[in-house]
């Protein structure tokens, strides 16, 4: 879809400068200039960002949208792991989550996400099992709505087993997934009866149909759970997108250990993927004394090479009963709970994110894709801690979305 021109002003970057941003139909940066008159275009629509910070359009990379937005219908008393699993198998098994009453909810869970900034998501959807490929269904023609907006792609979220006795049927599911359009296989290897197997089927499937690949691998404190190494066995050598999403167990590990499965992750090229959030919220409840926070090791794995990213994972249901669908708000985790500074908490949800993903990154230069977020701060520091709601989201230069805010302070009542 071409559009006209379009002029950006207004806006200001971290270094202080205030430049007109000219953007062409097909969401370019074609000019950038403090002189207006570098960049004036007489058919240009014009933006006016009013003072507000430019920074990179937001990335949300592993969400679960099927679930978003369930904490009040579908209950979890304990707040643990498995009260949320068989919370979700029960409402599954009443009828509670009907196709209508998806679509809307995801509907709201992207309009929240595009609102907070995010122009590209990567969500896993349920796919095999009693569901077969109804909850991707309705992923999709939720999408559909938000074309041109943000991009979008789903991961196939592999009932188990995936492979062995038992199976079948959620490969056959797996297989209409594909068939459908998904753009990525998923699994949860830790949990299979054979991991190796499954991995294995998720790098087949993967190679024959030019999928990529995003597990769930090691969501848990043991650590003996290592099946990142059947991951890290395959993608050598592969041509395979591949991403390993939570990785907990590494973050248990002695350093003597962690150091050569970090290097072995870098050199297979396989991008983490941190949750903060959900792992915050699940991991450690056995422990109430020194309680694991849960996360993967991040520092060891930066040090390494490894592109470490980071994504909110599951958002107001029974996984996680908050979330704002706010990337920044995953940021803001990373920096108090996985020690990271604002700067490289900010690139696991843009950069680092969109080149997990295999999306082009974003920078505000010439050549680069105008997908940009204006946020009322004066730092990404600031814009990390305060989150504000008052934003202005871009998308190839087209603004997408718009929240305004207005603040009274009336004088004290003597």
């Amino acid at each position: 879809m071409t559009q006209p021109q379009t002029l950006i002003s207004g806006g200001i970057l971290e270094n202080g400068t205030r430049p007109h941003i000219l953007v062409d139909d097909a969401g370019t940066i074609v000019a950038m200039s403090e002189r207006l008159a570098d960049v004036s275009s007489d058919h240009a629509n014009i933006v006016d960002l009013e003072g507000r910070l430019i920074l990179p359009s937001l990335v949300e990379p592993h969400a679960h949208l099927d679930k978003s937005l369930t904490a009040d219908i579908v209950p979890n008393p304990k707040g643990d792991l498995m009260g949320a699993i068989l919370g979700w198998r029960d409402a599954e098994q009443s009828g509670l989550i009907a196709h209508d009453e998806m679509v809307g909810r995801i509907t709201r869970s992207l309009e929240m996400l595009l609102a907070s900034g995010v122009t590209l998501v990567r969500s896993h959807v349920n796919v095999g099992g009693p569901v077969s490929t109804r909850y991707l269904i309705a992923a999709m023609e939720a999408a559909t709505a938000f074309e041109h907006r943000m991009d979008i792609e789903f991961v196939a979220l592999t009932y188990m087993p995936m492979s062995g006795d038992g199976s079948d049927i959620n490969l056959a599911a797996l297989k209409e997934a594909i068939e459908l359009g998904v753009d990525v296989i998923g699994g949860c290897p830790h949990l299979e009866p054979d991991a190796d197997a499954c991995v294995s089927v998720a790098f087949d499937l993967a190679e024959r149909h030019q999928r990529k690949i995003d597990l769930h691998v090691d969501e848990t404190l043991d650590p003996t759970s290592l099946t990142i190494g059947d991951v890290i066995r395959y993608s050598r050598g592969s041509d395979i997108r591949t991403t390993a999403s939570h990785c907990v167990s590494l973050g248990m590990l002695p350093q003597e250990q962690i150091k050569p499965l970090a290097s072995a992750i870098a050199d297979a090229g396989i991008s983490i993927i941190a949750l903060p959030q959900t792992n915050l919220f699940l991991q450690g409840r056995d422990d109430p004394v020194a309680t694991p926070r849960g996360l993967t090791a991040i520092h060891e794995l930066q040090q390494a090479g490894v592109n470490v990213v980071a994504g909110a994972d599951n958002a107001q249901d029974p996984f996680n009963f908050v979330g704002r669908n706010d990337p920044l708000e995953t940021a803001t985790l990373m920096v108090m709970a996985g020690h990271m500074l604002p700067a490289d908490a900010f690139s696991t949800i843009t950069s680092n994110a969109r080149r997990a993903i295999g999306m082009p990154e974003v920078s505000i230069e010439v050549g680069q894709p105008a997908d940009l977020l204006a946020i009322r701060s004066e730092t990404t520091r600031q814009a990390i801690a305060e989150a504000p709601a008052d934003r202005i989201v871009l998308k190839g230069g087209r603004v997408v979305a718009r929240t305004s805010v207005i603040t009274e302070l009336p004088r004290a009542i003597p």
